[in-house]
This record gives structure tokens, C-alpha cells and sequence, in this order.
């Protein structure tokens, strides 16, 4: 069987098909029409200054594996360990 064959079978594309085969410079220019087409018909979103924070922080919290969780998941989880009860040992176990 050949390569193509098999990746087909596993689910996967070997080849680039479509936007994903175009250069990275000629996928900039079709977006940028994009974006500006939107803005003139005045369906493009315009981030606001607090908007943007705090979008860039939820995306920090959650790409540092679950270490920065967001506020309320965490509050929750320090409700959820209050309320358990105690069997004396620490939280590991000992």
C-alpha cells in the first residue's frame, strides 16, 4: 500500500489542500481582504482596550497547564476542599 493510501486510511492528509497549500504571504493577503471587506460592511469586531486585557489573560491562565486557572475555578475549588472532610492528613495523603 502506498503512503497516500495509508494516510488516507489513518485519517490524515500527506498533501496541503486549498488555503493550507497556499504561501504564508499569499493566505496574509487573502485575510487582510477579509478583514477589510468586514470593516466596511461594519460587521468586523473592534476590540476595546479592557476587552483585549482580558482576553490576554484568560489565554495566559490557560496556557500554563492549569497552574493559572481562572478566578472563579479556582474559588470554586477552595470552596470544594473546605467543604470535604478532613481525615487529618495533609492533602497528600499522609
Amino acid at each position: 500500500m502506498n503512503e497516500a493510501v495509508k494516510g488516507r486510511d489513518a485519517g490524515e492528509r500527506k498533501e496541503r489542500r486549498g488555503f493550507a497549500s497556499m504561501s504564508p504571504e499569499k493566505q496574509r493577503e487573502i485575510a487582510s481582504k477579509g478583514g477589510r471587506a468586514a470593516h466596511q460592511k461594519g460587521t468586523a469586531h473592534e476590540w476595546t482596550s479592557e476587552e483585549a486585557r482580558s482576553a490576554g489573560r484568560k489565554g495566559g491562565q490557560i496556557s500554563r497547564g492549569g497552574r493559572g486557572r481562572l478566578a472563579g475555578e479556582a474559588a470554586a475549588d477552595s470552596a470544594a476542599l473546605a467543604a470535604r472532610p478532613s481525615d487529618g492528613g495533609d492533602l497528600n495523603g499522609r
